[in-house]
């Protein structure tokens, strides 16, 4: 059953408005919560409009494992805009850093990759840092209810960031046996459904167009002939090019799985240009000082060419894939194979270019263009 809470005014004052479809065991099991009243002015139950009252309603809501929506609700209105940012969050815990650092060290030997292992350790730094005066074995699943409430809310961070905290916090007490947390319960945010955004082929090519260094040139080139992410161009190490073959081996990718994905010609001799100007010696794109190209840096050019290139859509280096992958189904290539050069483990993943191409949507007769309008 899905419950939802809400924020309403009953004789005029705030009350946390609890409203599910007619059920009469749970009408009765609501009830026995000291508190809890029939408004008939707004047909719904009701309690008090407190931090202490919502964290009692929902803990006796998830006695009975029901869905519990409380997206509407927000108990920091109060707070001027001017502290938005500036919650009490002590800097350091210590006595967190070290199991922190240990789980870092446990999802490495996993074979995490070492963005996930940053995301998820600052998380959970951030986490604690919150309820500094608990222990972690004694946090319940309402203190992060809370913890979204009162600070992810509140700071309009994005679902995305919801869900990896989510994320972390199961796989962290997955780890250490927590018995009191119960981890299958964690409720996520509903996904939202937006659709990528897309680069045309002119517009691909007025970008990449603007780019006068060669380094620079080929990376974003690469990224988008290939249908890259960020992290699969950046850890290209040259023998990963089969250039008899016209292949890219991209070597423990996203999800652990490896891929070939085809080279043109075209692109192939624009890496050999910039190999002979720039001669690296592990990676095909390797910093100032060596080592694995910086991703910040790539989207610092990435955004320095959309603004010389005069785009106004909302774009990131990501969207470079997006692009390739639109641009593939509308020249007529199969899907199962988009999927396959792309790497999704799950079709609905690549089904979603069918939404953003305008391949049949340009065939489609608008039955406007049939009116007589004089």
């Amino acid at each position: 059953m899905k419950i939802v809470l809400e924020k309403i005014k009953v004789h005029g004052a705030f009350k946390i408005g609890i409203r599910f479809p007619y059920n009469f065991a749970a009408k009765e099991y609501l009830k026995q919560l000291q508190g809890v009243y029939w408004s008939n002015t707004v047909k719904t139950f009701y309690i008090e409009y407190s931090k202490d009252h919502f964290k009692q309603l929902y803990e006796h809501l998830r006695a009975k494992e029901w869905l519990v929506d409380y997206s509407q609700l927000r108990f920091d209105e109060e707070v001027p805009a001017s502290e938005k940012f500036h919650l009490k969050i002590p800097e350091k815990v210590t006595h967190h850093q070290q199991l922190i650092e240990s789980f870092g060290h446990w999802m490495r030997q996993k074979r995490y990759s070492e963005s996930t292992i940053k995301t998820y350790s600052s998380m959970l730094d951030l986490f604690f840092r919150y309820y500094t005066t608990k222990k972690i074995e004694d946090i319940t699943e309402t203190d992060i209810v809370l913890f979204n409430q009162h600070y992810i809310l509140r700071n309009n961070y994005s679902a995305t960031f919801q869900n990896q905290l989510v994320n972390a916090i199961k796989l962290f007490y997955q780890k250490y046996n927590n018995t009191h947390l119960r981890l299958d319960k964690l409720e996520r945010p509903k996904k939202s459904k937006k659709l990528p955004e897309v680069m045309s082929m002119e517009e691909v090519a007025a970008l990449l167009n603007t780019l006068k260094n060669l380094k620079h040139k080929t990376l974003l080139s690469l990224i988008y002939a290939g249908g890259l992410r960020i992290g699969e161009a950046l850890s290209l190490k040259l023998t990963d090019i089969d250039s008899k073959r016209l292949m890219l081996h991209l070597k423990n990718a996203k999800g652990k799985k490896d891929r070939y994905v085809p080279l043109s010609l075209k692109i192939l001799d624009l890496i050999r240009s910039y190999y002979i100007a720039y001669k690296p010696k592990n990676y095909l794109f390797e910093g100032a000082n060596g080592g694995m190209y910086d991703p910040s840096s790539a989207r610092a050019v990435f955004h320095k060419a959309v603004e010389s290139a005069k785009i106004h859509k909302n774009v990131t280096l990501h969207t470079l894939r997006h692009s390739y992958a639109t641009h593939l189904l509308e020249s007529g290539t199969d899907i199962r194979l988009i999927q396959e050069l792309l790497g999704h483990n799950d079709p609905k993943t690549t089904m979603i270019y069918t939404h953003v191409s305008t391949t049949s949507l340009q065939k489609i007769e608008n039955p406007f263009d049939k009116l007589k309008i004089i």
